[in-house]
């Protein structure tokens, strides 16, 4: 317990959360108190709440906190927003979403933030528990699994909540669920360098060593000043010198971009866009335009920054190098 609060005590954003909503509360107190300065100190208190949520969107009383604000103030719609951007975090859930149509948001907006927690906590621990409570605990696993591959993880934050379950999943043992799911998160947000990196590291000890491999390349390519694949690397020379075997090499062009064919198929399942549009006609005095070339700038137009990431990382492992520039412009575009 004792290491517990000191991991709370060092953990920065979630400290300045707490201070932030501390302040918000003093100055709604301070409204209450004083009419004539009411409605300035509840600027403050909205302004603290706000920067609450900000650094620590995880903490349900940060939500807790906004939200009363709004009640207070009467702000129906303030509220509405603030419920949206929860289920954004959530996964944008449809069933959710569509509990927000034709209500009156300062008579049940309470009740639904509730509502929201109680059935996706937002505290991994808090949320494991919910799982673990049911039984058998497969079948309560099967309908999160069911949830996953329908929701949408586009968010940062979103992929940051779902990353800490599936890393209770993980550790309850159930490796195979965590790779499938993981999955489904990368499709959406590629950038998430500490989940490839959970992902090569379960390969590395599973001995799956071309898989690892792909999982820290991928890291190594979003954060060019880390490692994890030479090190890798590295690993895998002293272990083989020690077992006296011969050389493993990287896993073959074929393999790399079946790995990211997988990968860029399910982007093209989560994807809400429309299907792409066949290239136009070109003048024969024209010169032909590649149509690996003509897909990317198709995707990056209807906004599939993930698809063509893969699709890039995949034309690059297979020796187009010019397609090394659309993997920076397709990071950037998901990163913005």
């Amino acid at each position: 317990m004792s290491g517990d609060n000191a991991a709370l005590l060092q953990h920065p954003r979630r400290n300045l959360g707490n201070r932030y909503r501390s302040q918000a509360r003093k100055f709604a107190r301070l409204a209450a108190k004083d009419d004539a300065r009411f409605n300035e100190n509840m600027a403050w208190a909205e302004q603290n709440a706000r920067l609450a949520l900000l650094h620590d969107f995880t903490d349900e009383e940060n939500w807790r906190c906004l939200a009363d604000l709004k009640l207070i103030l009467g702000d129906s719609d303030g509220l509405a927003a603030l419920l949206e951007d929860l289920f954004v975090v959530l996964g944008r859930d449809p069933e959710q979403v569509g509990q927000l149509k034709g209500i009156d948001f300062l008579l049940v907006g309470g009740e639904l933030l509730e509502a929201a927690f109680m059935r996706d906590p937002l505290g991994p621990d808090a949320w494991w528990l919910t799982i673990s409570e049911h039984e058998p605990t497969e079948e309560a696993l099967e309908i999160f699994a069911a949830r996953c591959r329908r929701l949408d993880f586009s968010d940062q934050r979103a992929n940051i909540v779902y990353g800490r379950r599936l890393e209770r999943i993980r550790a309850s043992g159930r490796e195979d669920r965590f790779i499938e799911l993981a999955r489904h998160l990368l499709a959406h947000r590629p950038s998430n360098h500490e989940l490839w990196m959970e992902l090569g590291r379960l390969f590395e000890r599973r001995g799956q060593s071309d898989e690892a491999w792909s999982c820290y390349d991928h890291v190594q390519n979003l954060r060019p000043h880390t490692q994890p694949r030479d090190e890798y690397l590295v690993r895998l020379k002293q272990a083989m010198d020690g077992e006296k075997a011969g050389p493993w090499t990287r896993p073959t062009v074929e393999k790399r971009s079946e790995f990211l064919s997988q990968m860029q198929t399910l982007t093209q399942r989560i994807s809400n866009t429309a299907p792409l549009r066949d290239a136009p006609l070109e003048v024969e005095s024209e010169p032909r335009k590649d149509p690996d070339l003509i897909r990317l700038e198709q995707l990056m137009e209807a906004g599939d920054a993930s698809e063509a990431f893969f699709f890039a990382r995949r034309l690059v492992a297979q020796g187009e190098t010019w397609a090394e520039e659309w993997v920076d412009k397709a990071k950037q575009a998901f990163e913005a």
